[in-house]
């Protein structure tokens, strides 16, 4: 039976690598879903092992949160938020500066694959009314995205999986993980000026039209004070003993009723896709488990928060997400990170995971996102393009990761 759910596990890995295959109409998500019904088939786990392998409570997380932000996006929040704080960029580096902090501290609170999604036409069309090339703020922004998310629970799926998986509350994992996004967001805006030094060499102002944008303010009278609760209840779920996900729900439900989008509208902008590919995911990985095969592997489960073992998690993460991308590396993790009972490895693997997405393309889903829709739009990013600064973005901040939670074990901050 090992060596079914490992063919079978192999097989699932290659098809989420390798996107286009020969003979094969396969993506990440059909990959994923093909192996969670092969487990079954072939009698790995049952169909009701299958089922209770699935984390609900991450599903419940993304599904809520989701809901949240399609109404935000449909009541054009996004927009406004972009166009009034871009709006104060007056020259091509305040332009950089204002692309970059907005999206990251928006990722931070929002899944950032929403953010990046939502806001690439907005720079895409600000660069363009404005005659720069787009190209050096989309990198920015994609940069800007895994950096800012990576400070809290709700800022990317990887981030949702560990904090519901290792119980730190919400502010902890914040106060925790803010001092590395806040800096990497100032080495994001010092790498990509150094790196198209040309392009901001020149300090003359800048001017777009700021016209084009559309705005439901009746509907965001109720959407935007229900989505500010909903952050305010993670600060305080540990004190009200309500779990992130259930607070998420409750957000969701509210803004359902009480916006002015209708329901359906907003149900049919889910990303249902995704849904399933962490479901499947869920199967596959809990199959390997229930074959023995995790019992192999006891380096992660033996490793200790100080200097090596955070170097091994940021290694790990740095190499294997780039192979899998980061959501799926985290997956296989999460059974390793349960045996090895850390807080500190715990935050390790969800800032060396999400950081580490910035150094290829195919690290991240948001990289994915923001490229595609870039490319239809008529701006292509090329791999060599990304790669320089986002390889030195990914290498300086997984160094200041790695320095700011050693000094926090140090200090007794965390253990």
């Amino acid at each position: 039976m090992q060596t079914i759910a490992l063919v079978i596990f192999i097989i699932t890995y290659t098809g989420i690598i390798f996107t286009r295959l020969p003979w094969v109409n396969v993506d990440r998500p059909s990959a994923a879903f093909f192996g969670a019904v092969a487990m079954v088939l072939c009698g790995v786990i049952t169909f009701d092992e299958a089922v209770r392998s699935i984390d609900a409570n991450t599903i419940a997380l993304l599904l809520g949160m989701m809901i949240v932000v399609a109404t935000l996006e449909l009541d054009g929040f996004f927009s406004l938020i972009a166009r009034r704080t871009i709006a104060l960029a007056k020259t091509r580096l305040r332009l950089l500066a204002a692309v970059t902090f907005v999206t990251g501290i928006a990722s931070a609170f929002l899944v950032n694959d929403a953010v990046v999604l939502l806001f690439t036409p907005v720079v895409i069309a600000i660069c363009r009314a404005s005659r720069v090339d787009p190209i050096p703020y989309l990198i920015a922004e994609i940069l800007a995205s895994n950096v800012g998310s990576a400070m809290t629970i709700t800022g990317n799926p990887q981030n949702m999986l560990i904090g519901i998986n290792s119980g730190i509350p919400y502010a902890r994992f914040l106060l925790c993980l803010l001092p590395i996004s806040l800096l990497g967001l100032c080495i994001v805006v010092a790498v990509v000026r150094a790196v198209y030094r040309r392009h901001f060499a020149e300090l003359g102002p800048i001017e777009y039209d700021e016209n084009g944008f559309e705005y439901n303010y009746a509907s965001m009278k109720f959407s935007v004070p229900i989505f500010a609760l909903v952050i305010v209840l993670f600060f305080l779920s540990h004190l009200l003993h309500l779990s992130i996900p259930v607070i998420a729900l409750v957000g969701a439900s509210l803004v359902l009723i009480f916006g002015k989008i209708k329901p359906s509208t907003v149900i049919k902008s889910i990303d249902w896709v995704l849904l399933l590919f962490f479901a499947s995911l869920f199967i596959v990985v809990h199959g390997v488990e229930a074959a023995g095969l995790m019992s192999h592997v006891h380096d992660v489960g033996t490793l200790r928060p100080d200097i090596a073992g955070l170097g091994i998690i940021h290694a790990l993460s740095l190499a294997l997400s780039q192979i899998v991308s980061n959501v799926p590396f985290t997956i296989v993790m999460l059974p390793l990170m349960k045996n090895a009972g850390s807080e500190a490895l715990w935050l390790a693997l969800a800032s060396a995971s999400t950081l580490a997405g910035n150094a290829t393309i195919i690290g991240a889903m948001a990289n994915l996102i923001v490229i595609e829709s870039a490319q239809g739009l008529g701006v292509r990013i090329g791999f060599r393009e990304f790669l320089r600064p986002g390889v030195i973005v990914t290498l300086a901040t997984l160094a200041l990761s790695m320095g700011v939670l050693a000094l926090e074990v140090a200090f007794g901050v965390i253990r």
